[in-house]
């Protein structure tokens, strides 16, 4: 576990990639076992040993229902291929459907046949820890079975890299949310690795590793509540988003909703079979997502009462009009006075006296252009990657604007622009709100366009220039302009 943490710090690449290649030669030594039965039995052999799937006494109720809820853990691959995905190559959409469906094809071909040829090949004896090792030995001789064995064993130390890859992720996405403190996003300027949130990711498995004393039945049995819980909320979410976009449906949209409807209630039963199947693994994860809750609104809590929660909308340049608009809320008061934030604190302390001034008792647009990051691109395959809840900066500044003007100005809009677009951005807001009044710093003043104000008022405060200038002129977007 120390091992696998000391890779995650150097890269989450050279992690997923190293992953990839014992996973591969995994699968590859199944592969192998299954070729090798295929030449023992040979055709008619083969044939024989389906017939063997009618005999036997019948299978309970219950045993039918909870081997199906176990079933789904087979899922686990692709959770896997979620936390491999930085590793894969470009275009990665399509890279990432072909590993899927990979996933898939293996666990529907290779899971069933060695199951099968497992329990009718091998005698009552055979440990089932030890089923597709045992059955390589027996069929290709002691070098596969043994290879079978290393392979598997390796694969599922990185099985437990995934793990460690999946949590640190989770953490981070709570960090930026504000349910973790801002530490467990930090950065190594080395690698560019969040060690502390790697760090609790390593942390964690071995306090429970050792609690435990390292059982691996009873490591077994705290396994499925987090897998298959996750995966119900993820096949709840798209049946939702689906549902808000029925009015563009076609016939093979709707064909799709209702059979992600029936998937999402083939999940559901099994983690509920699992929940009380696996009682061990309900009571630990039940109780870790009790404790993570605590934590995590303790700290929200703690944080929100050191500085307020600012949620802006984020400039499209796309859908510029739709963006302002949901702003503004239908309130032409509310951009009245256009504030641009500077990003030095002593700055904006200035410009947000002025604007606070300029704006009491009205309303007002607050605008923060954040900085571009070195990993502002790093956002893993199919993540919805919010640059706002990485730029703590424009958080800090959004928070000081909101403390400083919440008891005088009564109409309060925020606007963020992401770091990635152009400065020139900035000057399409403006003609897109169109304000009456702007504040701005003398420095920031070149991201404003070429228009010339009736009016400017300079006011000077710990030797930061800010300029007030008022215009009594509609200044349209530049495509109504063209329209018209």
């Amino acid at each position: 576990m120390i091992a696998l943490g000391v890779l995650n710090f150097m890269g989450i690449k050279e992690s997923a990639r190293t992953t990839a290649v014992f996973a591969t030669i995994a699968a590859g030594a199944q592969l192998l076992v299954v070729l090798a039965v295929a030449v023992y039995l040979g055709p008619t052999g083969i044939i024989n040993s389906f017939r063997a799937l009618t005999s036997g006494a019948a299978l309970p109720f219950t045993s039918i229902i909870t081997g199906y809820a176990a079933a789904f853990l087979a899922f686990s691959g692709l959770e896997s291929i979620a936390q491999l995905a930085p590793s894969m190559r470009e275009p990665r959409r399509k890279v990432a459907y072909r590993a899927m469906g990979a996933v898939v094809m293996t666990m529907a071909i290779t899971s069933p046949l060695l199951t099968l040829w497992s329990t009718t090949l091998l005698g009552p004896t055979a440990d089932p820890n030890q089923f597709i090792s045992i059955l390589g030995a027996k069929v290709g001789g002691a070098a596969l079975g043994d290879f079978v064995a290393v392979s598997g064993s390796i694969l599922l130390v990185f099985a437990s890299n995934t793990a460690i890859i999946g949590a640190y992720h989770v953490f981070i996405a709570l960090t930026r949310m504000g349910f973790l403190p801002r530490v467990m996003e930090h950065r190594n300027h080395w690698r560019f690795t969040p060690q502390w949130s790697i760090l609790a990711a390593v942390v964690l498995p071995i306090a429970i590793v050792l609690a435990v004393r390292g059982s691996p039945d009873l490591l077994g049995d705290l396994y499925a509540f987090g897998l298959l819980g996750t995966f119900v909320l993820t096949c709840v979410s798209l049946d939702v988003v689906r549902w808000h976009e029925r009015e563009h449906w076609t016939a093979a949209n709707t064909a799709i909703f209702v059979i992600g409807v029936l998937t999402t209630a083939l999940v559901l039963v099994a983690w509920m079979v699992n929940l009380v199947a696996k009682p061990l693994a309900t009571g630990f994860g039940g109780g870790l997502t009790v404790v993570g809750l605590i934590i995590g609104l303790a700290t929200y809590r703690y944080s929100r009462s050191q500085r307020p929660a600012v949620f802006p909308v984020p400039f499209r340049p796309q859908r510029a009009k739709e963006s302002i608009a949901s702003v503004l809320g239908g309130r032409r008061s509310a951009r009245e006075v256009l504030v641009i934030l500077p990003h030095e604190q002593l700055a904006a302390e200035a410009v947000l006296g002025e604007a606070a001034r300029a704006a009491t008792g009205r309303g007002a647009v607050f605008l923060y252009r954040g900085d571009r990051h070195p990993y502002d691109d790093d956002a893993d395959l199919m993540e919805v990657a919010d640059p706002y809840l990485k730029d703590y900066s424009a958080r800090d500044a959004f928070s000081r604007a909101e403390m400083m003007t919440r008891k005088l100005v009564p109409n309060r809009r925020y606007v963020y622009v992401p770091g990635t677009l152009p400065r020139e951005i900035v000057g399409e807001v403006w003609r897109t709100l169109s304000p009456k009044e702007t504040v701005v710093t003398v420095e920031d003043q070149d991201v404003l366009p070429p228009v010339p104000f009736d009016r400017i008022r300079r006011h000077t405060s710990d030797g930061n220039t800010v300029l007030h200038m008022f215009t009594a002129k509609t200044h349209k977007p530049a495509e109504e302009v063209k329209a018209s």
